[in-house]
C-alpha cells in the first residue's frame, strides 16, 4: 500500500529513464544483428527483462558493461533451439514481437504468460504468419496465449493483418520480414491502431541498417534479403512514463519539466503534453527541456487512438478540471494489462468523479475529488496515474505499488522528489 500525501511541490526538471517500446526493440534489432552492439539507457524493468531473457534463450548473448550499455552479441537472425515454453509474464509487448522472430526459427517455441497474459489476443497474429506458412498456433484454440510457433519456410511474401486491436502485431513482421527471400508485403484490413508505435519500429529497424516502407494507410514493404548492422545506439526518455510528470505539473500549476527530449521525438506519447496545453496549460520545448506549466484546467474532445498508454494519466488530469473531457477511439485498451477504460472510470467513481464509459471513449466531468484506496489490477500505468491525484487530493492509497517496476522501477522514487 503507498499513501501520496498531497503538497505543494516546486518548479523542477526530472530526468526519465530510457523508453520502455525503444528499448525492446532496440535489443531485437541488435539481438538479429551479426557482431556486437552497445546499447545505452536501456530501461531496467520487468517487461524489458522478459523480453531479454528470451533473445537469450534464442541464442543472443547479452551482457551488462560498467558503462552502463548492454552488450548485445547477435544471432544473425537464426534463432537457435529452446525446448522448454518461454514466460513472457504480462509483456504484450515481448509476447507479440517475438512471436514474430519465433518465426525465423527452425524448430518450435512455445510462449505463454501469466493469467491476464493468456486472455489477451494473438490471434491475428496468428492467422497473418500462417498465410505465409509460418506454423503458428494457440494452443487453446481462442487466440491467446500459450502459442507455439515454428518457422522454417522464409519464402515470405503477401500477407493480410488486422490491426486494429494492437500495432505490435505489425511491427513483428516487420521486423522479421527483413529475413524472408520475397521480403514481405503486409495488406492491412484497415489503418492500424496507435501509429507512432509503428512509426518509430520503422526508426529503430533504420538505425540497425534495415529499411521498410509504408507504402499507403493499409500497406507496408520489407525488402527480403537485408541484414542487421551492428553498432552503438542510445535509447531515447520514454515519454510515455513522462506524462506523469507533466500531468504532475498541469493539476498542481507547478511547472515541471523533462530533460532529453529531442525535438525530432517519434514517440507518439509527445502528444500527451500538447493535450494538456489545449487543457489550459503553457507547453515549452527548448529542444531539450519540455515544461508543462498548470494553469486552470477545462475539458477537452481528444483522440487518443494513437496514445493508448497516455490515456489513464490524461483521464485523471481531466477530473481536476472545469466540464467534461471525452476521450475517444480507445476501445484497444480494453486488451491491455487491464481492461484500462473500465479501471480507470471505475477508481474515478471512487473518488467522487462522474466517469461514463462507452465501447470505444470514456467521458470525465471534473469536480472535487476525494480521497480514496486505488485499485491498480496490477497495471502499471493505473498505479502511476492515479498517483497524479494524491498531489491535490488527501488520503489517496495506491495498492499494489510496487506493479509499477513493469515499466518504470525508480517512479516512486521520483515521484516523491516532487
Amino acid at each position: 500500500m503507498k499513501l501520496v500525501i498531497s503538497r505543494k511541490i516546486q518548479d523542477q526538471v526530472v530526468k526519465i529513464p530510457g523508453s520502455k517500446s525503444i528499448s525492446h526493440r532496440m535489443l531485437i534489432c541488435a539481438a538479429l544483428a551479426d557482431g556486437i552492439s552497445q546499447i545505452y539507457n536501456v530501461l531496467d524493468s520487468q517487461d524489458i527483462s522478459l523480453t531479454r531473457k528470451t533473445l537469450e534463450c534464442m541464442g543472443a548473448q547479452i551482457e551488462s558493461r560498467q558503462d552502463g550499455a548492454l552488450s548485445v552479441t547477435g544471432f544473425g537472425g537464426r534463432p537457435k533451439p529452446w525446448p522448454d515454453p518461454i514466460h513472457l509474464g504480462n509483456s504484450g509487448t515481448s509476447m507479440r514481437l517475438l512471436a514474430g522472430i519465433a518465426a525465423l526459427g527452425s524448430t518450435p517455441y512455445t510462449l505463454t504468460g501469466d493469467e491476464r497474459m493468456r486472455q489477451r489476443p494473438m490471434g491475428e497474429l496468428l492467422d497473418a504468419l500462417g498465410r505465409i506458412r509460418i506454423s503458428a498456433a494457440s494452443q487453446n484454440n481462442e487466440g491467446t496465449p500459450p502459442v507455439v510457433i515454428q518457422g522454417g519456410d522464409r519464402a515470405g511474401g503477401r500477407t493480410l493483418l488486422d490491426c486494429s486491436r494492437s500495432s505490435q502485431y505489425l511491427s513483428a513482421l516487420l521486423m522479421a520480414g527483413a529475413f524472408f527471400d520475397q521480403g514481405l508485403v503486409i495488406d492491412l484490413t484497415g489503418p492500424a491502431v496507435s501509429q507512432p508505435y509503428i512509426d518509430l519500429t520503422l526508426d529503430v529497424m533504420k538505425q540497425f541498417g534495415v529499411n521498410a516502407f509504408q507504402v499507403s494507410d493499409t500497406c507496408y514493404e520489407v525488402p527480403g534479403g537485408q541484414t542487421y548492422s551492428s553498432g552503438s545506439r542510445t535509447v531515447e526518455p520514454d515519454l510515455s512514463n513522462a506524462g506523469y510528470f507533466w500531468a504532475a505539473g498541469a493539476v498542481t500549476g507547478a511547472d515541471i519539466g523533462v530533460d532529453n527530449i529531442g525535438t525530432a521525438s517519434l514517440q507518439g506519447d509527445l502528444k500527451q503534453a500538447y493535450i494538456f496545453e489545449k487543457m489550459g496549460c503553457t507547453v515549452n520545448h527548448d529542444g531539450r527541456v519540455l515544461r508543462v506549466k498548470g494553469h486552470p484546467l477545462h475539458g477537452v474532445d481528444v483522440d487518443m487512438s494513437d496514445t493508448p498508454d497516455a490515456v489513464p494519466a490524461v483521464a485523471v488530469t481531466a477530473a481536476f478540471a472545469e466540464g467534461t473531457t471525452r476521450i475517444g477511439n480507445i476501445g484497444h485498451l480494453r486488451v491491455k494489462e487491464c481492461d484500462r477504460i473500465d479501471a480507470v472510470c471505475s477508481q474515478l467513481t471512487k473518488m467522487g468523479i462522474k466517469a461514463v464509459q462507452g465501447p470505444d471513449f470514456m467521458e470525465i466531468t471534473g469536480g472535487i475529488p476525494h480521497g480514496a484506496l486505488i485499485e491498480t489490477f496490477n497495471d502499471h500505468r493505473i498505479a502511476m496515474a492515479f498517483a497524479v491525484a494524491g498531489l491535490r487530493v488527501d488520503d489517496i492509497k495506491i495498492e499494489n505499488p510496487v506493479c509499477v517496476e513493469k515499466s518504470f522501477p525508480t517512479f516512486w522514487q521520483l515521484f516523491d522528489a516532487l
